[in-house]
């Protein structure tokens, strides 16, 4: 990665104040090396791991990343104690910044792995899992859950779910303010549908202080992030951030007091099509490149033919980064038109 958008030398500690949250399918290398061009300050996550695909599948492809992405954090899936400390093992030594348990995933297969949010119900074995990890690393071992599930009291469970975290030696808690609902409610409904309830993290926040908390769940604007900080240690945003990455761009000046961004949508191009011509060397497709970069010319002429570029052409054979390149020209072309 050039200079242009390599990771600041920046704490752990600092970083949590904005994060990508982690997204199955979603926040893979690629997509974390676009957001660091964005921001060199954020602290970006790997998608859920299982422990089983760190130990037994290609632990190379799960978690090789380029070191210019730092600080980043991986996220295991997993309820077994043992398991959990070899996968952090070996997180370890690919040289994570952070290792984070998921205790947050309501989907039907996390489920049926006896992890993610059904782990709400059983803070014990979670705690247990976290004192295994902290064993296994010298690395901060932090949890990500969610406030309640289905008809637990969010007032006494979670309370009793974050103290055993705390006793357990958690070094950080990322909390998504809703509830999984893991009977009746889809993944995509678990999203939405259970509403938000920021007021409960925040008191969870001031009772447990000075451990560090950020919050998750339903942000999407600067104005919502500076009402959260008057009460958190950081907030964490999702598909926000995926669907409109250009926000990115702003994080650094707003949330950590740097100069204003100069970056331009034709740099960050030029550099994700000297990235993708590196990758396409070692066998990797570039539309697993371009899904990505949907979303950076949102709200700008020519943002739709500059989508449809990037899906469709960035699929056929032999594409390389002349895709992206001609998906800005459109974009510049169109700028110019309106201009005059």
């Amino acid at each position: 990665m050039t200079e242009l958008g390599r990771g600041q030398d920046v704490s752990l500690e600092t970083a949590r104040r904005f994060s990508v949250a982690p997204m199955i399918d979603w926040t893979d290398r690629h997509c974390r090396y676009l957001h660091r061009l964005l921001t060199r300050r954020g602290l970006l996550f790997t998608e859920m791991i299982t422990t089983g695909a760190v130990i037994h599948g290609d632990t190379e492809r799960h978690l090789r990343f380029d070191p210019a992405e730092q600080p980043v954090a991986l996220q295991l899936g997993g309820s077994d104690p043992a398991d959990l400390a070899a996968a952090t093992r070996q997180g370890d030594l690919y040289g994570y910044d952070e290792i984070n348990l998921n205790v947050g995933c309501p989907s039907d297969r996390v489920q049926s792995g006896k992890f993610g949010a059904c782990l709400m119900a059983e803070p014990d074995l979670v705690a247990e899992c976290v004192r295994a990890m902290r064993s296994a690393t010298d690395k901060p071992v932090t949890v990500k859950c969610r406030i309640g599930i289905d008809d637990q009291d969010i007032e006494e469970s979670l309370d009793r779910f974050a103290d055993k975290m705390a006793e357990a030696g958690v070094a950080a808690l990322y909390v998504h303010a809703r509830k999984a609902w893991l009977q009746g409610l889809s993944p995509k409904e678990n999203r939405t549908i259970p509403p938000l309830n920021y007021p409960r993290v925040y008191r969870l926040r001031q009772r447990l202080a000075p451990l560090p908390m950020m919050i998750n769940g339903g942000i999407e604007t600067f104005e919502q992030i500076d009402e959260h900080l008057q009460h958190m240690d950081g907030v964490m945003l999702g598909r926000a951030a995926y669907h409109n990455p250009m926000m990115l761009a702003e994080v650094d000046q707003r949330l950590f007091g740097d100069e204003p961004s100069t970056l331009t949508l034709a740099e960050i191009i030029e550099a994700m099509a000297d990235y993708a011509e590196a990758q396409l060397q070692t066998g990797t497709r570039l539309n697993n490149i371009a899904r990505h970069m949907l979303g950076l010319a949102n709200g700008r002429p020519g943002a739709r033919q500059f989508r449809q570029i990037l899906s469709v052409d960035a699929c056929k054979p032999k594409a390389g980064p002349e895709v992206f390149m001609h998906a800005l020209s459109v974009v510049e072309e169109r700028a110019e038109a309106v201009a005059s």
